[in-house]
């Protein structure tokens, strides 16, 4: 189907856990080492959602320096320790190469792509790695999107609704005629309460399954 006939014609994509694996897997992986309950990091950060340290970090509110004291005085208030460097060193997930593929196949077919990440301002670049080679990875997935916008550079962090209205205004195009890829359901909501077709991730398969079906285009 050529992109003129379809009724999608922007594909907006989150990039942690979409693009990459989840950093999720890592937080697991991390609690296990520490040996701290399973989904410890993802209770710290549920607890007051818009003020903890982990929101105000990733508006650019605070610095590394205050994000590894106030998360860990957070994890004490739930009874474990863990400092907040700690789970910025395990943040960068290892890429998805058939996501970065069907990057490739939608430029080629006439899509407009676009990509909205929470983000903190840690490590280096827009997927906080940790390491000049995953750096510079990142960097090149990133250069495929028509648009970019990173929370902590602009103060503003999905489930906003502003931060998806940004990416609209910034492609010139209606909410309606987008679908948005996000891993997590809590900011998949407004992107379809906004008028777009949302997928909520689960694997890079089911992801570019559902992408694929939706677009009526074939996907790697």
């Amino acid at each position: 189907m050529a992109v003129g006939m379809a009724q999608y014609t922007h594909v907006i994509f989150d990039f942690g856990g979409v693009i990459t694996a989840s950093p999720f897997e890592a937080f697991n992986r991390l609690e296990a080492e520490r040996g701290l309950p399973r989904d410890f990091v993802r209770g710290v950060n549920a607890r007051n959602p818009d003020t903890n340290a982990w929101a105000l970090f990733e508006r650019a509110e605070i610095d590394a320096a205050t994000f590894d004291t106030l998360f860990a005085e957070e994890a004490r208030a739930l009874g474990h320790d863990l400092e907040g460097e700690a789970v910025l060193a395990v943040l960068a997930g290892a890429v998805r190469p058939q996501m970065v593929a069907a990057l490739d196949t939608l430029k080629a077919g006439g899509f407009t792509i676009g990509c909205i990440t929470n983000n903190v301002p840690s490590g280096k670049g827009a997927g906080m790695a940790r390491s000049e080679a995953m750096a510079a990875e990142v960097a090149a997935i990133m250069a495929r999107f028509d648009h970019v916008i990173e929370s902590s550079k602009v103060g503003v962090r999905k489930p906003d609704p502003r931060i998806y209205q940004m990416m609209c205004a910034a492609l010139g195009v209606e909410p309606s005629a987008c679908i948005y890829l996000d891993d997590l359901g809590i900011n998949c909501k407004p992107a379809a309460g906004l008028g777009m077709h949302a997928i909520k991730v689960t694997s890079g398969e089911q992801a570019l399954a559902d992408l694929s079906s939706a677009l009526g285009v074939p996907l790697p």
